[in-house]
C-alpha cells in the first residue's frame, strides 16, 4: 500500500496532484493524437496541392490583379460623410416604419373583410 501524508493512495494520485492514467488510456490518447496529426497532414497536403494547381494555372495572379484593380476603383469613389450617412439612416428607418404600418393596416382590413364575408 502506498501512503501519502498519512492517507492511503487508492486512486493512483501523483505527488503533484491529478491522476496517473493507465497504459491503455495513454495508448488511446496517443492514437487520438496520431489520428489528429494524420488528418492535419492530409488537409495541409490538400491545401498545398490546390495552391500549387492554382499557382500553375495562373489563377492566383488573376485574383491578385482583380483585388488590386478593385482597390483602385474604390479609391475613386466618393464616400458619404458621417452626417450624410446619419441622414440616410434616418430616412431608411422612417421608410421601414411606414412600410410596416401599411402592411399591418392592409392585413387588418383584409382580415376584417374576410371575417365579415364568412360570417
Amino acid at each position: 500500500m502506498v501512503y501519502r501524508d498519512g492517507l492511503e493512495n487508492r486512486y493512483g494520485l501523483t505527488a503533484i496532484g491529478g491522476s496517473n492514467p493507465s497504459p491503455s488510456a495513454n495508448a488511446k490518447r496517443r492514437k487520438e493524437t496520431l489520428d489528429w496529426y494524420v488528418k492535419l497532414g492530409i488537409w495541409v497536403a490538400a491545401i498545398g496541392a490546390a495552391f500549387a494547381f492554382f499557382w500553375r494555372k495562373g489563377y492566383l495572379l488573376r485574383l491578385s490583379t482583380y483585388v488590386a484593380e478593385t482597390r483602385e476603383e474604390l479609391k475613386k469613389c466618393t464616400w458619404p460623410s458621417a452626417d450624410e450617412l446619419k441622414g440616410s439612416t434616418v430616412v431608411v428607418m422612417i421608410t421601414l416604419a411606414l412600410l410596416g404600418a401599411f402592411t399591418v393596416g392592409v392585413d387588418f382590413v383584409v382580415s376584417y373583410m374576410v371575417r365579415f364575408i364568412l360570417g
